[in-house]
């Protein structure tokens, strides 16, 4: 009898935890008009980056991971956004969990040079609401969100408007 309630018990707890991990994560999610997150972190070249330090520049945040199929197809339009643009748009890519080797690996490959960081941890991830990849974030010149794109990006000249 004892082992059942407990067993009630703890189901009851499972699910109410669940409950206000949801709430949590919907009110951490990110809109347009607000200030962006700051974070700091180590580029996979060994380079500190941060959000702040782009202050003043349109930064194109992009989450992804190269096991996401697309994430893969959207990176070649959002490379050739930014060589055609490099001047004005700043860019911070944020990979998922991967390692260190995967990610230049998968660089190397695809002969992409724009600086990338690793969130090992999941703290940027989870400031920014990342609920599923890619996810792409456009911060305007005084750090607010001016465009989110949940998913693919389908052109990224439309990234800009």
């Amino acid at each position: 009898m004892l082992i059942s309630i407990a067993a009630v018990l703890a189901v009851l707890w499972i699910i109410v935890s669940a409950q206000a991990d949801g709430l949590r994560s919907k009110s951490n999610a990110m809109t347009v008009g607000s200030q962006a997150p700051d974070f700091t972190a180590t580029t996979t070249s060994g380079l500190p980056a941060s959000l702040s330090a782009y202050r003043g520049k349109i930064v194109l945040i992009n989450f992804w991971a190269s096991y996401c199929t697309p994430c893969v197809r959207e990176m070649p339009l959002i490379h050739q956004l930014l060589q055609s643009r490099n001047s004005e748009i700043a860019s911070l890519f944020i990979n998922i969990g991967e390692t260190k080797g995967t990610v230049r690996a998968f660089m190397e490959e695809h002969q992409f040079a724009f600086p990338v960081i690793i969130d090992t941890t999941g703290k940027i991830s989870k400031q920014y609401g990342i609920i599923g990849l890619p996810a792409t974030f456009i911060i305007d010149e005084n750090g607010n969100i001016s465009k989110i794109v949940q998913g693919e990006v389908q052109g990224a000249a439309s990234l800009l408007s």
